[in-house]
């Protein structure tokens, strides 16, 4: 079983439970000053890439080793019992932090919004993570650095600092973003300078359409985001999206997978000369120079699209540390995707990669 270093982001997710017999057009229907809102519970669960990403490969039945840094408090204190509940630790405690909290709001009809405070994930630097930690590990996997202001400070030093440690030590490595905030600090960050100097030690670059159209194109992200609604849903993928991750291969990672929310993803790899020099343990006549798309599948129902995206990346690197190809690794991707939506929080929908792929071979329809 190949060691797996998730690290990064982590956070508590306390998502208010909904009426699911109603549905809204907007915020305003619901937001109104003075409105009283019944409610059905709250759902109270940790969250970030550390807890979603990170424990979907160890439910998916790798040997992972988590890394993400809390407060000395009563949030902290929640964190760590909800990991050891998994058998997971590896957290780093700032006594003189607070740990990170999201309220989502999961409201039917409309997409996400995340109330977030970022807490001590704004403290977390390269050197967190001593060079112990890098001892065999096959994969390093680094999540939300926009929602971590050390990591992006001075054109990304301690991030590319991070990923040039992982790579000198042998471990391929996996980076996914997070959504940007544009009246945020991360909002004012050049981020095409983070990705030139960060990509080349970058091997699986895993980020949503939104955050990289954000951070590669903002002419058409700032477009798109005057249209409304979300900017997936009627996105063409082989033009669009196909086009953001070949400008993104060019700056030096070895593969790019798109998560395009209700469009589905797609991928693009780089060349057999490029896979050979990072030294990745992939057989290069099946994952150099593939392009493709994958479609979502049906959600038997959706409850939140709360770490969709996250346990989806666990299913295609897991995949990929199987030795399947880059189409089926897609393919399990958005079959995880669609199972984590129908529940609130990232694990409880998660389903074995064998399941899946029984579903896809008996004709599970796609969107």
């Amino acid at each position: 079983m190949s060691k797996i270093v998730a690290a990064g982001h982590i956070c508590v997710d306390i998502t208010p439970v909904f009426p699911s017999h109603h549905k809204y057009r907007n915020l305003g229907d619901l937001l109104e000053p003075g409105k009283l809102i019944h409610m059905d519970g709250a759902d109270v669960h940790t969250g970030g890439s550390v807890a979603n990403t990170g424990l979907a490969l160890k439910l998916l039945g790798n040997d992972v080793q988590l890394l993400g840094k809390i407060g000395d408090d009563a949030f902290g204190s929640m964190v760590q019992n909800i990991l050891s509940s998994y058998d997971a630790g590896g957290l780093i405690v700032d006594r003189t932090g607070k740990t990170s909290y999201s309220v989502v709001l999961a409201i039917p009809g409309i997409d996400r919004v995340f109330l977030h405070d970022p807490g001590a994930n704004d403290t977390f630097v390269s050197s967190d993570i001593p060079d112990s930690v890098f001892d065999g590990t096959a994969l390093f996997h680094f999540g939300y650095p926009p929602l971590m202001k050390k990591m992006i400070e001075q054109d990304g030093e301690e991030l590319v600092k991070l990923f040039r440690r992982a790579k000198e030590h042998g471990a391929a490595t996996s980076l996914d973003f997070a959504a940007i905030d544009p009246n945020s600090p991360a909002g004012n960050v050049d981020w095409m300078t983070i990705l030139r100097r960060l990509l080349p030690y970058v091997d699986f670059f895993v980020p949503s359409f939104e955050e990289l159209c954000f951070m590669a194109d903002r002419r058409q992200y700032e477009r798109l985001t005057r249209m409304g609604g979300d900017m997936t849903e009627n996105l063409d993928l082989n033009t669009e999206a196909l086009s953001l991750a070949e400008q993104v291969l060019s700056l030096g990672c070895r593969v790019v997978l798109i998560k395009c929310g209700v469009a589905g993803m797609v991928y693009k790899t780089a060349d057999k000369a490029c896979f050979e020099k990072a030294g990745l343990q992939l057989d290069t006549a099946v994952w150099a120079d593939r392009t493709g798309t994958q479609p979502c599948f049906k959600a038997e129902f959706v409850r939140s699209g709360t770490g969709a995206g996250d346990t989806s990346i666990a299913a295609f690197l897991t995949g990929a540390l199987m030795g399947k190809d880059p189409a089926d690794c897609a393919a399990l991707a958005a079959a995880e995707g669609a199972c984590c939506v129908t529940a609130y929080d990232a694990l409880s929908g998660l389903r074995p990669l064998s399941e899946l792929e029984t579903r896809i071979r008996a004709g599970w329809k796609t969107m």
